[in-house]
């Protein structure tokens, strides 16, 4: 889970967390739009011989409850695609590209059908083949929250990603309306600050 610093525009500055999406492996919805998975857990290893990595960019997965298999992007049982894949961990490596609409943590050695294959543990950034985008601007999860999403007060001072158009578990409280380098470049009505990371790391947050 990746978590972000907000602070609220007010007299005395409160400060809470936001928790910018949980990655979900074994599972295509976000604790933003109301699922709930107490942890991750890793995907299946098993190369499929569709590439020479395992889930390399611009291959496909297939959806399931514990692991995700490999499939041709042509299959039927295709249901997203690698945008993105990284060796290492999530908390080392680069983020994934905005619009991701879920992560998938690859674990390490396997055995696969017809003989031994080692997988680097590492992890892909996947886009949902078919709406709906959790990952796109307002679709209530994605591991990073991007211009365009909303949050809403969980309790506790922290805030969390729910759908801009009322469909989540959570109504709308808060929209990013834009990403700047410094919370003085934020517009006026700038009520909340949601550290983005990246190059411009400072979402800017008015009420909806």
């Amino acid at each position: 889970m990746r978590a972000s610093s907000v602070c609220r525009r007010s007299a005395g500055m409160v400060c809470a967390l936001l928790l910018a999406g949980t990655s979900l492996t074994g599972c295509d919805r976000w604790s933003g739009s109301g699922a709930a998975v107490s942890g991750p857990a890793p995907a299946s290893t098993r190369p499929s011989g569709y590439g020479s990595v395992f889930l390399g960019r611009g291959e496909c997965s297939s959806f399931g409850t514990t692991s995700f298999t490999e499939v041709s992007c042509n299959s039927e049982r295709a249901a997203a695609r690698v945008i993105a894949r990284y060796d290492g961990s999530v908390a080392d490596g680069p983020s994934c590209p905005a619009t991701t609409d879920f992560l998938l943590h690859i674990s390490g050695p396997s055995s696969a059908e017809g003989g031994d294959a080692v997988v680097p543990p590492g992890y892909a950034c996947m886009r949902k083949l078919e709406p709906p985008h959790p990952g796109d601007p307002g679709g209530g999860g994605g591991p990073r929250t991007i211009v365009g999403d909303c949050v809403y007060g969980s309790g506790r001072g922290q805030v969390r990603e729910t759908a801009c158009d009322g469909t989540g578990a959570e109504r709308p409280q808060y929209r990013v309306t834009s990403a700047v380098t410094a919370r003085s470049q934020c517009p006026t009505a700038t009520e909340l600050y949601v550290d983005l990371g990246g190059t411009r790391p400072v979402g800017c947050a008015r009420p909806v």
